[in-house]
């Protein structure tokens, strides 16, 4: 067994998708279909039940499942103790991010950067966007994770995924059954919506500015958690970037695709200050990002 294909086996339990596990893991759906195939053939037995709407893991897959994450968790932590013992890092790391980003897992990442480099003092900050890109462009921070492409200018950005937005609603709402839904029909809706220094807002005000729609935001938070609450108590609907449409506390609602109209998607990038500190261990932290095959750079300007 390889690594590679332990990695497609995690992906697709994961996702419980094809087309999902090889955005994750940056390769053809063909490829990542052949590899498991092979797998299969290589254990003789079916790790994975396929139906037209989903696959599950069979009994032997599920066996399999925690032998896989070990495995590539040691892997992990091989990698980053050769560094440790070859590269000397110290200093400051200011890094920050806004919430529940979905694509990127910051504090995972933080934690094996501090694996490798445990000299370094993180200084981690959790904000909306445009307030970190106003950190970054200022100095306070080296870095930071944000899910706009506005106000970046010349800073360097890296890509590292992106996803459509979806309308969040109970299961009893009208709209809940609905195969899609467009913006134009939801000038009458309630909205719980997050602040405007969150990236997601300034999206959707956008979207429905440039339909000349007049939309009521009810609930304005800072929490993920909270706006599932109130969506899920019928206080309102949301649009929210797919992920957090999956997350355990949206179960019981329902995510409905909202029609392609231009608008544009929900982009998570990593940004880095654009003259950074000669000892800057901000690219030794992006430099993590290297394992992530979406990752993306973007020219600046």
């Amino acid at each position: 067994m390889e690594l590679r294909q332990m990695e497609y086996l995690v992906a697709l339990a994961d996702e419980r998708q094809f087309t999902r596990a090889a955005e994750v893991t940056g390769v053809s759906q063909s490829g990542l279909s052949a590899a498991i195939r092979n797998l299969e053939v290589e254990l003789g037995t079916k790790l994975f039940t396929r139906t037209t709407r989903k696959v599950e893991p069979t009994e032997a897959g599920l066996a399999l499942l925690p032998f896989a994450r070990s495995m590539l968790s040691s892997a992990t932590e091989a990698r980053d103790a050769v560094v440790q013992v070859s590269r000397e890092l110290a200093g400051t790391l200011r890094v920050g991010s806004e919430q529940c980003l979905g694509v990127v897992d910051v504090s995972s990442l933080l934690e094996r950067f501090h694996r490798r480099y445990p000299r370094v003092e993180i200084a981690f900050t959790q904000a909306g966007s445009h307030e970190l890109l106003a950190g970054v462009r200022d100095g306070d921070l080296d870095a930071a994770f944000v899910a706009t492409s506005d106000h970046v200018g010349l800073l360097p950005r890296t890509v590292l995924g992106q996803e459509p937005v979806v309308l969040l609603c109970p299961p009893d709402h009208p709209l809940a059954a609905r195969p899609a839904v467009d913006r134009d029909e939801l000038g009458g809706e309630h909205f719980i919506d997050f602040h405007p220094s969150w990236a997601v807002r300034q999206l959707n005000d956008d979207a429905f500015d440039a339909r000349g729609v007049h939309r009521r935001v009810r609930f304005t938070v800072n929490d993920v958690h909270t706006l599932l609450d109130l969506v899920d108590r019928g206080l309102g609907v949301a649009l929210v970037p797919r992920h957090v449409a999956a997350k355990p506390q949206a179960a019981r609602l329902v995510a409905v695709p909202v029609a392609p109209d231009g608008a544009a998607d929900w982009v998570v990038s990593v940004v880095t200050g654009s003259g950074d500190r000669p000892d800057s261990p901000a690219p030794h932290l992006v430099e993590l990002l290297d394992d992530a095959p979406a990752c993306v750079p973007v020219p600046a300007g």
